[in-house]
């Protein structure tokens, strides 16, 4: 049987079993000289218990270590936090109001329980703590701590004007993210509001605007965001994608919680931008167009006195592409508006924002505009929108971490994440046997969820993402692959592993201390001042939130800065 099957059936085995049993399926199909090598790598293994760092304590990171602990009997996770508080975006990134979403935070709750698994939070690692202070202590590194910057749209305007917001800060302060608690929207500023992009992140945004505040005082939504939105006087909001809507990025539950607010109406959407038969699409964009399809049919005309009245309105506007923000003395309906005037002053507030009209374009028919994965092409037509508020809401980026180039761990900073092989393991060009022509892995460097394929999909993909790196991670280990600090291998016969064991003390007892339990990593961590925050702390921190929002009638009212977190451990 050659390696690459054998490499295939493991993975599948993998995938059902545990490390244990997945080994002896291997042995019983693995030639003479394969089990005399995986033998003697089981001896190595049991020597030494697996030790995995994992950087980030989102979805990703959980759900992967979940997976390492589950598949490498004796393993043990260390998870870095930059923060004192776990969950990354189930905490920051998902809407108050869908305090269903939150409920994957059990089963981390459950993962964190294991006495395998260590929480070491208010640690950033590459800021605070070096790589390269890490590196020797472990066996595999897992980068999963997600996507900390936005994309910009790059047109003039906007980082000039006041009132233009990334969603991502706009999502990071209501939901009490340290670092925009300061961020102050001025929601205030006019009753137009303009989202750019056509996520699911962009209709959060709108709907946080238009919902009522009295419905998200009892969320977990932060007491500072609560008081500015019932100050709000935005009553309109436009959410706008360069595409039509059967290309668009939004769910259906999405939709649809935005189009039944209470007293907030719809502005109906062109027919002309649907198929005229729809029976024929797939279930999930049907669904959508007929929903859409039927509230715009009941939408009340312009001419409705509803219409024109006091109550909030919303609206997609399809096939604009943004070319500028501008700040106008007077606004786009007034007789001394000009739509060539430019962008104005630093500080200057915004009023209204041009684009440039798009049509569509198929690969496979020049002619089909509802094909979805046509293409958005510039006319020589413009619309300009009215705004005192903007949303720039067209997608994450991650960034790398400083110190990856003292591992010589490569990271896309284009694209924005670590090139790897589809299944986790990072790769580097340069260590492939054919140079640039090929690429190898990076000994025991593996990533997870947005870091791996971008910033896409929902918790449940990022469950199954991580599950897929963490089952290679298994894998390697099982096949006795290079992993960090392991530049010396068993021999064939069983020879000894003088190199794979990395940097590990012996307590007085004999037994070798690794990872978060080697007293010099510790050691490492306290030289630099830093504080560290155990799950036991952070459970601390949980308490005191939810005893906070109790006595606000809120399931829990979050801590807006580190010093206030930390306070509660004082």
């Amino acid at each position: 049987m050659n390696s690459v099957i054998l490499r295939s059936q493991c993975t599948a085995w993998l995938q059902q079993s545990t490390v244990k049993s997945a080994h002896q399926l291997f042995l019983r199909h693995a030639t003479p000289l394969q089990r005399r090598t995986l033998s003697s790598a089981a001896v190595n293994h049991a020597e030494r218990p697996f030790r995995l760092a994992v950087i980030g304590s989102g979805p990703g990171g959980f759900y992967a270590a979940y997976r390492v602990l589950s598949k490498i009997e004796g393993s043990v996770v260390d998870m870095y936090e930059r923060l004192p508080v776990p969950y990354g975006l189930v905490r920051f990134g998902v809407a108050p109001d869908h305090p269903e979403v939150k409920n994957c935070e059990e089963k981390f709750e459950e993962v964190a329980s294991s006495p395998r698994f260590n929480f070491i939070g208010n640690v950033s690692v590459g800021t605070d703590l070096p790589l390269t202070a890490l590196k020797p202590h472990y066996d595999a590194i897992l980068f999963a701590y997600g996507a900390s910057e936005d994309k910009e749209l790059g047109i003039p305007g906007e980082t000039d004007l006041k009132g233009i917001y990334s969603a991502r800060a706009f999502v990071g302060w209501y939901n009490g993210l340290p670092e925009y608690a300061n961020l102050a929207p001025n929601l205030e500023a006019g009753e137009d509001a303009v989202v750019i992009g056509q996520g699911n992140v962009a209709l959060d945004v709108a709907r946080v605007l238009l919902t009522d505040v009295d419905a998200l005082r009892k969320t977990d939504m932060a007491s500072y965001a609560l008081d500015a939105l019932s100050k709000s006087r935005v009553k309109r909001v436009r959410v706008v994608g360069r595409r039509g809507p059967m290309q668009a990025a939004f769910t259906i539950k999405e939709v649809r919680e935005l189009l039944t607010l209470p007293s907030v109406t719809f502005e109906p959407v062109d027919p002309a931008l649907f198929p005229p038969e729809t029976a024929k699409l797939p279930r999930a964009q049907k669904r959508i167009v007929q929903l859409i399809q039927k509230h715009s049919a009941s939408a009340p005309s312009s001419s409705d006195p509803a219409s024109s009245s006091g109550s909030k309105n919303w609206g997609f506007r399809f096939l604009l592409s943004p070319t500028a923000f501008h700040s106008s003395p007077s606004s786009p309906s007034s007789p001394s508006f000009s739509s060539s005037s430019s962008s104005s002053s630093d500080n200057a507030q915004l009023s209204h924002i041009s684009f440039t009209n798009m049509t569509l374009t198929s690969p496979s028919s020049a002619t089909d505009p509802f094909d979805p994965s046509a293409r958005p092409s510039p006319t020589d037509q413009s619309t300009t929108l009215p705004a005192s508020l903007a949303f720039r809401s067209i997608g994450y980026k991650s960034v790398p971490l400083p110190g990856l180039s003292d591992l010589h761990i490569p990271f896309d900073v284009a694209r924005g994440f670590f090139p790897n092989d589809l299944h986790g393991r990072v790769i580097d060009p340069s260590r492939g046997p054919a140079g640039a022509l090929t690429a190898a892995h990076v000994p025991g460097i593996y990533c997870a969820g947005w870091v791996k394929r971008g910033p896409t999909g929902v918790i449940a993909s990022t469950m199954q993402d991580a599950f897929a790196s963490a089952d290679v991670i298994a894998l390697d280990w099982y096949q006795r692959a290079q992993f960090l600090n392991s530049e010396l291998r068993p021999s064939e016969g069983g020879g000894s592993a003088e190199g794979g064991r990395g940097s590990s003390e012996k307590s007085g007892e004999g037994e070798i201390r690794r990872g978060w339990d080697a007293p010099a990593l510790k050691g490492e961590v306290q030289k630099r001042g830093l504080r560290p925050v155990s799950w036991a702390d952070w459970q601390r921190i949980d308490r005191a939130e939810k005893e906070k929002g109790q006595r606000q009638g809120k399931i829990r009212d979050k801590f807006g800065s580190v010093p206030d977190m930390l306070s509660v451990l004082d």
